[in-house]
């Protein structure tokens, strides 16, 4: 009766536990879908693929965001890194404020909080001048300049929900999104204004040529959920 009590503890942990591990096989498009994180893990992430090389010298990343976390708990909201950079990371800072970082010091933005109601949240960053600036359910952040010249190196991992201190490695808990995201989209241009204010009011613009939602390859890992975006 012990061996079969152990064999069948085993079987429960090898489905429940190292199951929960293992990332699920190549999906495509979330079109009128929304993940949702439901709470706080070192393993719950979202792997993406994209469309193209991340070498980058200019974008446009918008994503639809709502969080129940407290202000002061800092946030990672999307993290692209290489072997040895943190190539492109966007956070809420646990000062409220929300940053990004390319390969080094991050810039800082004083925006409206991110709470439980949706937000529609955009980055814009050109190398040629290095203007920089959010955009909050359509409106812009004032302009600062940060990194004129610098390119995005490719060939690294994107991950939502996670921030990798390592490449695909040193996951923190505390550091880890909880709440949903819909409709994230990135170009390797920066769109106009009038382009933004379509995309925040869900009008037609071009899709996405480095992120596309309708179209995008991902994989999930732990246990983050795709519902219907209703």
């Amino acid at each position: 009766m012990m061996v079969n009590t152990v064999r069948f503890a085993l079987v429960v942990v090898g489905v429940f536990g190292w199951s929960m591990m293992l990332p699920s096989a190549t999906q495509v498009g979330l079109s009128d879908k929304v993940l949702v994180f439901p709470y706080e893990t070192d393993f719950s992430f979202v792997s993406l693929i994209p469309q193209k090389e991340m070498g980058l010298r200019a974008f446009t990343l918008c994503m639809r965001v709502a969080t129940e976390l407290p202000e002061d708990r800092q946030i990672i909201l999307f993290a692209y890194r290489t072997a040895d950079y943190d190539e492109l990371n966007l956070w809420r800072e646990s000062d409220g404020r929300v940053s990004f970082y390319m390969s080094g010091d991050g810039i800082f933005f004083h925006l409206p909080p991110i709470t439980t109601f949706r937000t529609s949240l955009c980055l814009t960053w050109d190398s040629r001048t290095g203007l920089s600036a959010f955009w909050v359910d359509g409106k812009r952040s004032t302009y600062q300049v940060y990194k004129p010249g610098h390119s995005i190196r490719p060939k690294g991992s994107i991950l939502l929900g996670q921030d990798p201190d390592k490449h695909l490695g040193g996951l923190e808990a505390g550091q880890s999104f909880v709440g949903e995201m819909a409709d994230l989209n990135m170009w390797d241009f920066v769109l106009s204004r009038s382009m933004i204010q379509a995309w925040h009011y869900g009008h037609r613009v071009p899709k996405g040529n480095v992120f596309d939602w309708g179209t995008m390859e991902y994989e999930l890992n732990g246990n983050v959920m795709v519902v219907d975006d209703d």
